[in-house]
């Protein structure tokens, strides 16, 4: 049971979330075999303010 695990800020649409998680099982499939009922896409969005980069909040380094 592959785990594919996906961290993001958040603001994705639905829409955006589904089509992501169709590629990767997809690319995932095609790439190393299975079946895509087998792959798993774990999202998790993160808010800005809860995330550091180059030991900045990237709420800070990117506002909008």
């Amino acid at each position: 049971m592959p785990i594919i695990r996906v961290e993001m800020f958040t603001g994705r649409t639905r829409d955006q979330k589904r089509a992501l998680v169709e590629e990767l099982t997809e690319s995932f499939v095609k790439a190393a075999g299975g079946t895509k009922e087998s792959v798993h896409v774990v999202i998790t969005d993160v808010d800005k303010e809860n995330w550091g980069s180059g030991g900045e909040l990237c709420a800070d380094k990117f506002p909008n």
